[in-house]
């Protein structure tokens, strides 16, 4: 009964909720939450800046998450740079002057909290503190602890200086200290207030001032002549600031802001406090942060910085590929109207195996239509990638790393895997269900890694790494088995291999304005697919056929791979030789990131043994499978019983090894270093205990299988319409939900992976014909195209980098 209810209810889901329906209702969803943030930001009047100043949480103990968008954390050259022509004052009580010093240890951490008293005419000015150099501007604090309007006045009136590009005060403790809180004091301090506000605005018209309002106390650990400050005398005075400040808005929004974040922060924190009333350094250091990004976001423009960022117009090559889309548009129109429809849409080959599937029937040839419709399907999801990552419409959020992040999700994920078992078709080692449920499982376990930002803790960093390497590993074994037996080495076959693997990135290189390196795994299999291809193809080309007939050649071929060893060390240990090859223009355009090609070679080096390890590994599986050494049937264990338990335990035994390894390394770098040597010991261990026992090998998981067929795509994606800010943070449609949104979003984001691999497999039958002549035509105009957009991009200026 249990196995009949499993059965049902695995038909049932898969009757009603069908991939159409799910890109149906993700396009609603689409619209829906474009039209829900239009409105709010239009109606709302809120944009990131007031987000960033008003509105947060903490994500764990002392990460800052301001409402909507990044924060970026500063540093201290980068400080440096964005104040260097700055003048910035502080204005304010014992409060602001702990602020003051959280601010300045951003430009100098060593920075002690004594301050240094200005003399002048042998007189000490108490509560002026100065610190000035030409690379950090002029930082002072001013005290005005009585009130503000002494500093503000001599601010105001000193002619002979310039005046504050940026100010920040605020005050209210010891008005209520020294009054008891009365509320004569909260009277005149209103009428104070409204006075200073007109000569604020008049400030604020050319730089920028911030009121900080008055964070919360802990009263019970304030001292007794402190115990009249009161969190509702409080409250009575920010509501009294926010009143008067916001009086004489202009166009309805006031000039002076309202710095009300670390206010938020220190309602969680205030117990921390030692005395009641100054807040614990990691808050002071929310407040701190938060003014910076306020102040420097916008000049320095940092990628993870997305609050108070102002958006680049689009560039040139952006506004041509709108207008190519659009006017595919319009093409597919005129042709709808016309009543040409003949069109079909055939199931997409694995882009990275690229093992193709035999149709069941005699395919249709595409009319005239699939094409322009395909491309107008293309420019939609291209406006979503564009919204998503490059326009102020949707919001993101920073990353950050917890082990539920990352371990939750991958449960939930392994029992929907064996939900969804079946029987395999077949029962060889590494079979086509077993290598797509490979890829699928792998790719939504670098999924969760990315987004949990898992990256940080090093054993996770690590098994991921191998992934990597596994993903490489099967690039090799699977173009290897291809050319070995098929022996097609043509023209139009290499063709269909970079177009389906470099169509989506390239698309995005334009739109996105990202440079090609920026999708490192697609140069990365492309780099090796022509590597394969030069090393199989080369004279003399070996192939089954070949080499059975003659036993010799099989020499032949494990010279072939000695060679691309050879290579592969000698570039390995000649990093100058390396960078100067790749930095010759236009290998440049493509293998740059930044200006540098050194984020190449990190990438090339890390995993530079795996390709050549899968091609190993497939030629010496395909001569054991030929010679029958193999026991590949039904319930077949591979090799005989010792065998095959030694084997296995060996497997095992060098998962935990690898695991214990992970654990005990100190830094990535350390750990890096050996990875490229003993990555395969973990890939050929997984691929042992995948595949030695026969019923292992008779099952497969549907779910992963159906992502393993669109891995490359769901890859790429992920940078912009799941992640966010170029990967950097995570994108935002449902906000004040981080659970939901996670869902929504997901949702939609494999939705349109899936209908960019339809997509690609459409355009792959018109744009790569099978006429060989007809072909050469196109690469020469290709070429020619390419050409005009290197040389246009060449004098541009560099894009930032992630």
């Amino acid at each position: 009964m249990a196995v009949l209810a499993y059965s049902l209810g695995k038909r049932e889901i898969n009757q009603h909720f069908t991939i159409k329906n799910a890109k149906l209702i993700s396009l609603v969803a689409v619209l829906l939450l474009l039209v829900f943030h239009t409105a709010s930001r239009y109606y709302g009047g809120l944009d990131s800046c007031e987000w960033l100043l008003s509105r947060g949480r903490y994500l764990g103990d002392n990460v800052w998450q301001p409402y909507g968008c990044m924060m970026h954390k500063y540093k201290s050259n980068e400080a440096k740079t964005c104040l260097a022509e700055k003048r910035v004052a502080f204005i304010g009580d014992s409060r602001i002057r702990q602020l003051f010093y959280s601010f300045i240890k951003i430009i100098d951490p060593e920075r002690r909290e004594d301050g240094n008293k200005v003399r002048k005419n042998n007189q000490v000015f108490p509560g002026f503190f100065q610190l000035s150099c030409e690379t950090s501007g002029n930082i002072s604090f001013h005290n005005g602890f009585g009130f503000l309007m002494i500093s503000l006045k001599n601010i105001l009136s000193n002619e002979s200086s310039a005046k504050p590009d940026v100010i920040i005060l605020g005050a209210a403790t010891w008005s209520i200290k020294l009054h008891s809180g009365s509320s004569e004091t909260l009277h005149q301090y209103k009428v104070n207030l409204t006075a200073i506000a007109v000569p604020l605005e008049k400030l604020a018209d050319h730089g920028e001032v911030y009121w900080v309002l008055q964070d919360p106390v802990n009263e019970e650990v304030l001292s007794e002549n402190r115990r009249m400050i009161t969190n509702q005398q409080l409250e009575l005075y920010n509501e009294a600031a926010a009143d008067a400040l916001n009086s004489s808005k202009r166009n309805g929004r006031s000039r002076i802001k309202l710095l009300a974040a670390s206010r938020q922060a220190a309602l969680e924190t205030i117990t921390q406090s030692d005395d009641g009333l100054h807040l614990p350094e990691s808050t002071r250091n929310v407040g701190a942060m938060v003014l910076m990004n306020s102040v420097c976001n916008k000049l320095l423009r940092p990628i993870d910085g997305s609050c108070c960022q102002t958006l680049p117009p689009p560039n040139f090559l952006q506004k041509l590929s709108a207008c190519f889309f659009l006017g595919s548009a319009i093409v597919f129109l005129v042709l709808h109207v016309l009543g040409n429809n003949r069109h079909r849409r055939p199931v997409p080959p694995d882009v990275e195996s690229l093992e193709e599937k035999k149709p069941a029937s005699a395919a249709v040839p595409l009319g005239p239509k699939a094409p322009f419709q395909a491309l107008c399907r293309m420019g939609i999801i291209m406006a979503y990638f564009y919204l998503c990552d490059r326009a102020d419409v949707f919001m993101k959020e920073q990353k950050f790393y917890t082990h539920s992040t990352f371990f939750i999700p991958l449960i939930y994920i392994f029992v929907l895997g064996v939900f969804y078992s079946e029987n395999s078709k077949e029962t060889k080692l590494l079979n086509r269900e077993q290598t797509d449920e490979w890829k699928g499982w792998m790719q939504l376990v670098i999924l969760i890694y990315h987004i949990s930002g898992a990256s940080a803790f090093i054993p996770v960093y690590m098994h991921v790494r191998v992934l990597v390497a596994a993903y490489l590993f099967q690039t090799g074994y699977g173009h290897f088995s291809f050319f070995w037996l098929k022996g097609d080495f043509g023209l139009y076959r290499v063709c269909q291999v970079l177009f389906r693997l470099n169509f989506l990135v390239l698309v995005l290189c334009v739109v996105m304005d990202r440079p090609y390196q920026f999708y490192y795994f697609v140069p990365l299999v492309t780099f090796w697919f022509v590597i394969i291809y030069a090393t199989l193809a080369v004279w003399p080309q070996i192939l089954q056929k070949k080499a059975n007939s003659i036993g010799i050649w099989h020499l032949g071929v494990l010279a072939k791979l000695l060679g691309l060893l050879l290579f592969i060390c000698f570039f390995a240990y000649s990093q100058g030789l390396f960078e100067s090859i790749f930095s010759v223009w236009p290998l440049s355009k493509l293998f740059e990131l930044n200006g540098s090609i050194h984020e190449w070679w990190f990438r090339w080096k890390l995993d530079r043994f795996a390709v050549i390890h899968g091609m190993l590994f497939a030629f010496i599986y395909l001569v054991l499978q030929k010679r029958q050494v193999l026991s590949e049937g039904k319930g077949d264990a591979l090799f005989s019983t010792k065998i095959s338990n030694v084997l296995l335990f060996l497997s095992v035994i060098s998962f935990i090894t690898y695991s214990i390894w992970a654990s005990s390394c100190k830094t990535k770098t350390e750990c890096n270093e050996m990875h490229p040597y003993i990555s395969v010991v973990q890939i050929l261990a997984f691929i042992l205990i995948r595949n030695i026992p026969g019923y292992a090998r008779s099952i497969y998981s549907s779910f992963f299988a159906w992502f393993g067929k669109i891995s490359l795509e769901l890859f790429i994606c992920q940078y912009h319409i799941w992640l966010a800010a170029d990967t950097k943070g995570i994108l935002v449609l449902i906000p004040g939900n981080p659970s939901l949104n996670i869902l929504v979003s997901t949702f939609i984001f494999v939705c349109v992976a899936h209908e960019i691999s339809l997509i690609t497999n459409d355009l792959a039958q018109v744009v790569i014909p099978k006429d060989s002549v007809a072909l050469l035509k196109r690469l020469g105009a290709t070429g020619v195209f390419s050409l005009v957009v290197l040389l246009l991009a060449r004098d541009s200026q560099p894009t930032p980098g992630a």
